[in-house]
Parts: C-alpha cells; sequence; structure tokens
C-alpha cells in the first residue's frame, strides 16, 4: 500500500479554492482544499517497459501550487485523469529490473506520457523527431489521460511512496550526483529547453523576470549553454538576488527597478502612458518570463525592443495588455518542458543534458527544506512563501 497526496475531483472545492486562495491566509492546506492524504494500492504497471520506482525526494514546484490553489487555466482540465498524485520533479529508486536498467539504479523521471510510454505506435509527427513535450497523444494510449506524471491517475507522481514509470521516461543518475541536485534535474532540463528556445545570439542583452529555481537554472543555462552577454535577472527577495548572481547573472534588480534598469543598459526612451506601466522604445533582445505572473509577463513585454522576442518559461498568467505585442512586432514563444536539443549541430536529449550541466552547477543549498508526506500541509505553506523565507526549493521526502 502506498502512502500518497491526491488531487481529487470536487467542484464546490476546487471553486472555493479559486475564489480564495491568495486572499485568505492558509486557504490551500485547509480542509477546502480538494487536497487528501490518503492509502491506497500501489500503482499497477501498465505494460512492458514500465517499473515501480520509490521516491528519494520530489520536488513542489510553482506549476503544483497553481494545480492546487486553483489558479491553473481549465485548458488543463481536458489533459488530466482524476485523482491523480501529484509531483512529476523526482529521483527515485527503480524497484524492478526495467531493459537495460537494474533495480536498485538511482534514477530521475522524464515526466511527459509520450507516445512511447502510452504504447502509442507509429507515433505522432513530434515524438517521431524526440520532441515528446509536443506529443499529440497525452490522452491516449493504454494508460489515462495525463500530461505528465503528476496528472495521470494510473501512474502516480513523486508526492507517494511509490509510482511507475516507462524506461522512455527513466535516466540514470551519476554516483557522484547526489540527491539533492539530481531532484532538480527536471527544473534544470526545463531551464535549458528555455534557453535554447530563445534562440540568442552572440552578445545579446537578456532580461529574465523571476528568480526562483526555474529562473535561477535559466540563468545558468544562458550562460553556460548560448552566447547571451548582458543578463540582467529581475528578483524580488534578497536570497533570491544572491542565487541569480551565483548563477551568473551580470545584474540583479529589484521588481520597481527592472524598466529603468533595462533603458540604462540599453540607453532608450522610457514613455508612460496615461495608465499602466512605463514601456521602452528600445530594449533587450530577448526577455524570459519565469514568474507566471501578470506584472512579471508585462515588465517582459515592456522592456523588449522591437522585433525581439519574449519566451514564456513559467504558466502564463492572464489580464496581461497585449499591446506591446502588435505595436513593438514581438515574437513569443513557449518553452514547456525538453526533448531534443540542437547545439553545435548535434542532437542531444534535454535531459541528458541536464544530467551533465548538473555536475558543475553550484546547486549546492538550491534544496532548502525536506518534509515528510505526512508534514505535507507545512510542506505547502512553506512552498507558497518561499522566496519570502528565503529557500528556492521545497521537496518531500515520501519515504522518511
Amino acid at each position: 500500500m502506498a502512502i500518497q497526496l491526491e488531487l481529487y475531483r470536487s467542484a464546490p472545492r476546487y471553486l472555493a479554492e479559486r475564489a480564495l486562495s491568495g486572499r485568505v491566509p492558509g486557504v490551500v492546506t485547509s480542509p477546502v482544499a480538494p487536497l487528501r492524504l490518503a492509502t491506497a494500492k500501489d500503482p499497477n504497471v501498465p505494460g512492458p517497459g514500465w517499473a515501480p520506482v520509490k521516491p528519494l525526494l520530489s520536488g513542489i514546484c510553482g506549476s503544483d501550487l497553481g494545480t492546487i490553489s486553483g489558479k491553473a487555466s481549465f485548458y488543463f482540465s481536458a489533459l488530466v485523469s482524476l485523482p491523480f498524485v501529484l509531483g512529476h520533479e523526482i529521483v527515485g529508486e527503480l524497484q524492478e529490473d526495467c531493459d537495460d536498467l537494474p533495480a536498485g539504479a538511482r534514477v530521475v523521471i522524464e515526466p511527459v506520457l509520450s507516445c512511447l510510454a502510452r504504447g502509442e505506435d507509429p507515433p505522432c509527427p513530434n515524438c517521431a523527431v524526440g520532441h515528446r513535450g509536443r506529443c499529440d497523444r497525452v490522452t491516449v494510449g493504454h494508460v489515462s489521460a495525463g500530461l505528465q506524471t503528476g496528472y495521470c491517475k494510473d501512474t502516480g507522481g513523486g508526492w507517494s511512496r511509490s509510482l511507475v514509470a516507462h524506461r522512455s521516461q527513466l535516466h540514470a543518475v551519476p554516483d557522484e550526483l547526489p540527491d539533492e541536485s539530481a531532484v532538480l534535474i527536471e527544473p534544470l532540463a526545463c531551464a535549458i529547453h528555455t534557453a535554447l528556445r530563445a534562440r540568442v545570439q552572440p552578445n545579446d542583452d537578456v532580461l529574465v523576470v523571476g528568480a526562483g529555481t526555474v529562473g535561477a537554472l535559466v540563468t545558468y543555462a544562458l550562460r553556460e549553454l548560448t552566447p547571451a552577454g548582458r543578463i540582467i535577472v529581475v528578483a524580488k527577495y534578497a536570497k533570491q538576488r544572491e542565487l541569480a548572481a551565483r548563477m551568473g547573472a551580470s545584474e540583479v534588480i529589484g521588481p520597481k527597478e527592472a524598466t529603468n534598469a533595462v533603458r540604462r543598459s540599453s540607453h532608450t526612451m522610457k514613455l508612460t502612458p496615461e495608465r499602466g506601466a512605463a514601456f521602452l522604445l528600445g530594449g533587450v533582445d530577448v526577455a524570459i518570463e519565469c514568474a507566471g505572473s501578470a506584472g512579471g509577463l508585462d515588465t517582459a513585454l515592456r522592456t523588449t525592443k522591437a522585433g525581439g522576442r519574449v519566451v514564456l518559461s513559467a504558466i502564463p498568467a492572464t489580464g496581461v495588455d497585449l499591446t506591446p505585442v502588435w505595436f513593438r512586432e514581438l515574437e513569443v514563444l513557449g518553452a514547456y518542458t525538453g526533448g531534443v536539443e540542437t547545439i553545435e549541430g548535434e542532437q542531444r536529449g534535454t535531459f541528458d543534458l541536464a544530467l551533465d550541466l548538473a555536475q558543475r552547477a553550484p546547486l549546492e543549498g538550491v534544496v532548502g527544506a525536506r518534509y515528510p508526506l505526512r508534514r505535507w500541509r507545512e510542506a505547502i505553506d512553506h512552498a507558497l512563501a518561499a522566496g519570502k523565507l528565503g529557500t528556492s526549493k521545497v521537496v518531500f521526502e515520501p519515504n522518511a
């Protein structure tokens, strides 16, 4: 039997959560929330190529918090199956042999449940060329709908003592990489994909908005894997500013200083409309929004030069004025997860790149708090206030 933290279907609770979260402290972990610690049978292995995994550490991601607080878009409702166990940032221990991986191996999970995992043959056009994050068949096959592990009722997720994963999702962890670094492989892979999707040209000025875990890792990926020149990072809290500097930021500024800082560095004109925030006629070549907030995206759009590129690394917020996209002819790109990347003409898996990069990245201290599942309320409350409390990443230790 597995102890698991699961999100279940309850329209009244979900709507109450959506209405009250952000306004009533503690409501996300209150009895109002459609979230419960349950005891259930271990997930069944769906078929050949699948194996059970015991999570050692599993991260609490911003998208997880958006889901349980009712802030996630209803767009996702057609891409999941309830009840599901959250948790897609996972380092675990393989419980049975799985093809060439032996039982007992430490693994990280590439969470997308693509054609390979679902037994879809031939695969969709995206999966056929390695872009599994763009899979067109995440609702069919021999497991239930679920864009990722952590959003599918059949596979379980990282916030549990047991889950199942397909061989296509599993990557062996080098012995020298500690669990605290390995649990960051999934967000690091997302950061690498984001940095490379941005198509940064030599000496481009780049603005990174948000310096939580993903923003900090995007900064590191930009510095290590692209020819970026100046990298300006917008960070709200002191510890975030320290981490961004450690990851290679050229300058770290507060949210209220962002427009003026970009104006100074790019020597451009600032205009202030009758209503709304100031904007620049000029600005950075590329802006990457990592905060998932309306204010963050607004800053990115208003500080990017005409013809520049804005990359959405976080789930986008609603209520943003898109006039700069039209008027300045901005290119807006999404960066969801990963698959394969092209570096210097060579194709490599995003997770393979992340495993290599993690071995030299300054990841010490990024995981700032660990909780057993029974303390899930404290863990989620901590994650919701992580920046304010000086913590980057909060994780569960499900089998503690």
